[in-house]
């Protein structure tokens, strides 16, 4: 059909399976094992369904202003999306517009190239090295841009500050998107460098540390231009992207800091548990700073445990990618959770 010359065509980002079955452990999409904040129920409940008939705020500036406060920058410095995946989007589309290639590593968030091909931007994957770990060395080249998560996804692996640092002060004309969506479960921030660089960009989420993946929030910091060009792009989108409910749970999570600290201490504490569990069974795996481990088995192929603890209802991520196809990303749940994962393992591995 003719017209099918027309249509922009790319091969979309794959999701880890999205099962809804009673009694299963979900574990394959590093969502948050608690519940968000009680002030978000408490909100959802008291507010005035009357709101709903109006437009949001075009900017969340609630929002907007309570992230700016805890993270001690000024408003003018905070972009607020319908979760990271929008605003990385949002980031591809304004800032990556040159004829050099963009840069990411080849093992990393599997969005990265769906963007650059969907926006047909050019660009280059950089191969991790042998312990998956990123060299600052391999971004000194001549690109259009540069994209990486800290910690990166799959793998968990936390790069110290000092080689994001070398890689942002060697591109000074270019955009450098530091990607911190797991940051908050071990790693060190990029946020003190925003004062010495004003080609970086970091991007958080609520979807992971503040057990908000439902509600779809996400959120850039950068200098006060940076974000100007990015919200330009967004408003000539759509104005009205996050919605009153979101922005309204949204400062709501940002407020109750106490539940957010105790929040990561368990996912913390459980995934140090079963990192040593793991061990004892056989698997092996790049120290995680994430809420998820990144394993492999000395004797049993990752697709064979996969489709084993599926049978289980049990459900682990597993990529069927060159270099990685035999590990499985088993993202944090609760410890009782856990603990299933763990009796199924020990049993299945004898």
């Amino acid at each position: 059909m003719s017209w099918e010359n027309n249509v922009r065509k790319v091969v979309p980002y794959t999701p880890g399976d999205q099962p809804n079955k009673a009694g299963m452990i979900k574990i394959n999409t590093n969502e948050c094992p608690y519940p968000p904040a009680p002030g978000v129920q408490k909100v959802l409940a008291e507010t005035d369904i009357s709101k709903y008939r109006l437009y949001p705020d075009t900017t969340a500036a609630p929002l907007a202003k309570a992230l700016a406060d805890y993270y001690g920058v000024s408003e003018k410095q905070v972009f607020v999306g319908v979760g990271s995946d929008d605003v990385i989007s949002m980031s591809f589309l304004t800032f990556f517009h040159g004829d050099k290639p963009i840069l990411f590593p080849d093992i990393t968030y599997s969005f990265y190239d769906v963007w650059a091909e969907l926006y047909r931007i050019p660009y280059e994957m950089i191969p991790l090295h042998a312990d998956f770990r990123i060299h600052a060395e391999d971004y000194k080249r001549p690109n259009g841009g540069i994209i990486f998560p800290n910690p990166n996804a799959p793998t968990g692996v936390f790069e110290d500050l000092s080689v994001v640092e070398e890689i942002i002060a060697s591109n000074p004309d270019v955009v450098v998107m530091v990607d911190e969506a797991y940051v908050d479960f071990g790693g060190q921030s990029a946020l003190p460098l925003l004062n010495k660089y004003d080609n970086l960009l970091i991007v958080r989420t609520f979807s992971k540390s503040r057990a908000m993946a439902g509600m779809r929030i996400g959120f850039a910091i950068g200098n006060e231009k940076l974000i100007k060009y990015l919200s330009d792009v967004k408003f000539s989108f759509n104005s009205y992207t996050m919605n009153l409910p979101s922005i309204l749970c949204g400062v709501e999570a940002v407020r109750n800091d106490a539940y957010f600290k105790e929040t990561l201490r368990k996912v913390i504490a459980t995934r140090e548990r079963v990192k040593k569990e793991l061990k004892e069974l056989g698997f092996t795996f790049p120290d995680s700073y994430t809420n998820f481990i990144f394993a492999t088995h000395k004797s049993r192929s990752a697709k064979d445990i996969y489709e084993a603890l599926k049978v289980r209802d049990i459900y682990v991520r597993h990529f069927n990618k060159p270099e990685i196809d035999n590990y499985l990303r088993i993202s944090i749940g609760t410890d009782e959770e856990m603990d299933t994962v763990l009796a199924f393992l020990r049993d299945y591995l004898k």
